[in-house]
């Protein structure tokens, strides 16, 4: 027999195992019968001085045990029906697992490098600022997600099944923590040999997994998907080809485009990346509780809406780094990530206000729209720092009263900063919202707005600017047999959601041969 149980925890409580069976066993009255039990949930509730654990637990008596729900039984598939799937990120590697246990032989083609020769090229980036356009923090093994941090929370409670997600994970590698935090996370630094174990899954079972081959042409024939160009050369026949390219491949959104396939511009967010040290956060979040081993680096989650329009922290990473993210020489962008500990002294967090298409005025007709703006800022920024990866960058109290920085603290943005008025490098309708916004988030976190603080620009790749259409097989409604996936294609927002959107498109695929 098996209960769920719920109560509060000071966090010392919450680390002791011998006081969480007392208990568990006096909650439930179980005197002196044996039990098991394990976490089925954990998150922090720090409103209060009082700092909180919400806890939930399984009970398991009369010899019951745990299950893991979340079995993976793939298929040999070395001679099944064949599925393109373009990008191996979440969505990519997911569709091919879920593509094994439904008897399909998924055929991935990644632009980048396999993990472990990618990392070289995020060395070449961070020491000498030199872009590799196929092998960067967005495109390689794993997607833009395996060296930014393996955060796996997400909101979309309605897109599939989060708990075979999160599962997987574990199946492959991942601690079972993710399972039971409210706010599950891997870290950069175990992310990729996760990513390996679901490779060589994928290729033990008969499928294939094709590095440094980038789609260059989408062969359409009536209507209908015949097939793929590889490098500009190699053309492969498919009949189902599902694009997980994610949301930085504009190079994708420029083939449709010539090709007349259908596009829609889609709001994305747009702003900067801000660093605190993790002790002021710490402080403010745990009400002064500092370097406390009962308790992980502090987070934050902030928005407000600021002249009709909406301004939130995005990607939040306490004991984080941030990265260069550019895709592209002549352009740069920010992002953050942390590593399994979240041990580094410094936080960070984008913060964005959202761009929409009705902000300009032809983007009833021009779906590049958003996509442009952001171009033009990511170009804007570059120039401003000097035209290498070194970001434009001002401390948070300077910028709010529009002063440069006479001088910027030493932070982990390792490619270097110039001082600027980020004032005139932003647009005006993204600086003016930030400055009122930071005065607001201050009011919430008392502290918050500090000139030790320093802002790095610009964190531009929060989503997708373009949408890819799709009716609800899935397939785009002008092409049959092209599956628009998850980020690139405008229908996730993380790791999860793109995993789960990955296998929602195979599933419908193997509708096709049932």
């Amino acid at each position: 027999m098996s209960q769920r149980i719920q109560f509060q925890l000071t966090p010392e409580q919450a680390k002791d195992d011998a006081f969480l069976e007392r208990r568990i066993r006096t909650e439930l009255q179980l005197n002196d019968e044996d039990f098991t039990f394990i976490w089925a949930r954990r998150s922090i509730d720090a409103r209060k001085r009082q700092i909180k654990i919400n806890a939930s637990f399984d009970v398991f008596t009369n010899g019951e045990q745990p299950k893991f729900l979340g079995d993976f039984h793939p298929k040999e598939v070395h001679d099944a029906p064949e599925v393109a799937i373009i990008g191996s990120g979440p969505a990519g590697l997911f569709a091919a697992l879920r593509a094994l246990e439904l008897g399909l032989k998924p055929i991935i083609f990644e632009r980048g490098k396999d993990v472990r020769e990618r990392r070289r090229d995020l060395a070449v980036l961070n020491k000498e600022s030199i872009v590799n356009p196929e092998s960067n923090y967005c495109f390689g093994e794993g997607g833009a997600g395996t060296y930014s941090d393996g955060k796996l929370y997400t909101r979309s409670k309605k897109r599939g099944n989060i708990l075979r997600a999160l599962e997987w994970f574990v199946h492959f590698g991942a601690t079972n923590e993710i399972l039971v935090d409210a706010h599950p996370h891997i870290g950069t630094n175990k992310l990729p040999q996760i990513i390996v174990s679901m490779r060589e899954t994928i290729i033990s079972y008969g499928g294939v997994v094709n590095f440094e081959s980038k789609m260059t042409d989408l062969i359409l024939e009536n209507g209908k998907v015949s097939g793929i160009e590889i490098n500009g050369g190699q053309k492969l026949k498919f009949d189902n080809i599902i694009l997980a390219t994610g949301h930085s491949a504009r190079d994708v959104f420029e083939l449709l485009h010539a090709k007349k396939v259908r596009l829609e511009a889609k709001a994305f967010a747009l702003g900067v990346r801000i660093e605190h040290s993790q002790d002021l956060i710490d402080t403010i979040q745990y009400h002064g509780r500092l370097n406390d081993e009962f308790l992980p680096p502090a987070s934050y989650s902030l928005v407000a809406q600021v002249d009709g329009r909406g301004v939130y922290s995005f990607c939040m990473c306490p004991g984080g780094i941030i990265a260069p993210c550019a895709t592209q020489p002549g352009e740069v962008v920010t992002n953050g990530w942390s590593p399994s500990k979240r041990n580094n002294p410094y936080s960070n967090s984008g913060v964005v206000v959202t761009v929409e298409p009705k902000d300009f005025s032809d983007h009833e007709t021009n779906p590049f729209v958003c996509l442009d703006f952001q171009r033009s800022v990511e170009k804007a920024c570059w120039e401003a720092a000097g035209k290498t990866q070194n970001v434009p960058a001002q401390r948070l109290v300077d910028f709010v009263n529009g002063r440069v920085s006479k001088d910027l603290p030493k932070t982990s943005y390792q490619p270097g900063l110039t001082s600027v008025d980020l004032n005139k490098v932003l647009p005006k309708m993204i600086a003016k919202r930030l400055k009122k916004s930071f005065q607001i988030f201050d009011q919430k976190m008392r502290g918050y707005l500090t000139n030790d603080a320093v802002l790095h620009a610009p964190e531009s790749r929060t989503s997708s600017p373009i949408q890819i259409p799709r009716d609800e097989s899935c397939q785009h409604p002008d092409v049959e047999g092209l599956y628009p996936c998850a980020e690139g294609a405008g229908y996730a927002g993380g790791i999860i959601s793109a995993a789960i959107d990955g296998m929602k498109c195979m599933e419908k695929i193997s509708e096709n041969f049932s």
